[in-house]
């Protein structure tokens, strides 16, 4: 059985590249149905602001980062790949 995997999309409102990760992300995780999707707003967590305040998006896999500002697809099946093993 797979292990669990938990993507994390950092973001704030308004944020085009946040609506442009998300579709990526959107279309990748359908591939991986154990993967639990979780999107927090940089703006609700002052730790989060202070320190991505110029980096969002943020994708984090397993509370890593993974990327920041643009996700490739190709990759992120990579990451999720190997973080469901």
């Amino acid at each position: 059985m797979p292990a669990p995997a938990i993507l994390t999309l950092l973001t704030r409102p308004d944020c085009h590249l946040c609506a442009d990760a998300r579709a990526v992300i959107d279309v990748v995780v359908g591939d991986f149905p154990g993967v639990q999707v979780v999107e927090r707003s940089i703006l609700d967590d002052g730790e989060l602001l202070e320190r991505y305040v110029d980096e969002i998006p943020v994708v984090l896999i397993n509370e890593r980062v993974h990327t920041i500002w643009r996700v490739d697809p190709a990759r992120l099946r990579t990451a999720l790949e190997e973080a469901t093993r």
